[in-house]
Order: C-alpha cells, then sequence, then structure tokens
C-alpha cells in the first residue's frame, strides 16, 4: 500500500458526479479516497452511509470525500441514488486507480476495503484498510486542518 508522505498519484476517472481529476484538488483541499469492494453490500453500504451522514462534518475541513471500485458508473449511479449518496463515486473499470495506491485484492477477487487521506498539501497522510470509523478521518483531517 501507498506510504504515508507519499505525493498522492494523480488520476482522471469517470463518476456518479461527471468526470473526477484529482488534480483539480491535490494541493489545495484535503481528499478522502474511500476503496470499497462492492456496490450494495452491507459493509459497503454501512460505510458510504456513514459519509453521507457526516457531510457537515467533512465539510469542516472542506474535504473532499470519494468512493472508488471498479464497477461501472451505472451501477455506481443505482447504488448513490438508492441512498442519497451525495459525493462522487468513480468507476475505476481497469483498476489503474487502485493499483498506483497500492491496494490489492481480497482473495484475488475484490479489492481490499482501504481508506486513504491525502492532506492539503497533496501527500498522503493516512493510509489504513478497513472498515475505518469517521472519527478517526476526521480526527485525521483536523490534524492536517491544525498543521497547514
Amino acid at each position: 500500500m501507498i506510504q504515508i508522505g507519499t505525493d498522492a498519484p494523480l488520476f482522471m476517472a469517470d463518476s456518479t458526479h461527471g468526470t473526477f481529476q484529482l488534480a483539480d484538488y491535490a494541493g489545495k483541499r484535503p481528499i478522502v479516497l474511500i476503496f470499497y469492494p462492492m456496490d450494495n453490500t452491507p459493509g459497503c453500504t454501512k460505510q458510504l452511509c456513514a459519509v453521507r451522514d457526516s457531510k457537515v462534518a467533512y465539510a469542516k475541513f472542506d474535504a473532499v470525500v470519494v468512493g472508488i471500485n471498479p464497477a461501472s458508473v451505472e451501477s455506481h449511479q443505482g447504488f448513490a441514488d438508492k441512498h442519497q449518496y451525495n459525493f462522487p463515486i468513480l468507476s475505476d473499470r481497469d483498476e489503474s486507480i487502485r493499483k498506483m495506491y497500492g491496494i490489492t485484492k481480497f482473495l484475488f477477487l475484490m479489492q481490499q476495503r482501504v481508506v486513504i487521506v491525502v492532506g492539503k498539501n497533496g501527500q498522503i497522510i493516512f493510509a489504513e484498510k478497513g472498515l475505518r470509523p469517521t472519527e478517526e478521518i476526521l480526527a485525521v483531517l483536523a490534524t492536517d486542518a491544525g498543521s497547514a
């Protein structure tokens, strides 16, 4: 997995909100990248609903939050509409974003669940596997805001 202190690899991808380019935000705003295995599964739904429900908290840090997995934009759009997700979900069809960030596959089938936070300086400041609590991610953003 990508190392803390590394410059965030830049990418462009189709999303539920149109084309997303990391370069539009890197070095300007903190970015939370949520790599998750599949749309419409209990764990993934819980994780992304927590993001939706914490919109105001993320906004305090001017953070950009996106979900990423290899499903199509159409699949993501149905998932987003069903749960009223108000943030982009990116389609990584060729899995190039996953590979750039060193995200491995679970049992060689699905990408692992990983949260990566890119600080305002454009560098990786947090990279952890698993279903990370919102409070943990917000604490990372608060630390980044304090160091800016």
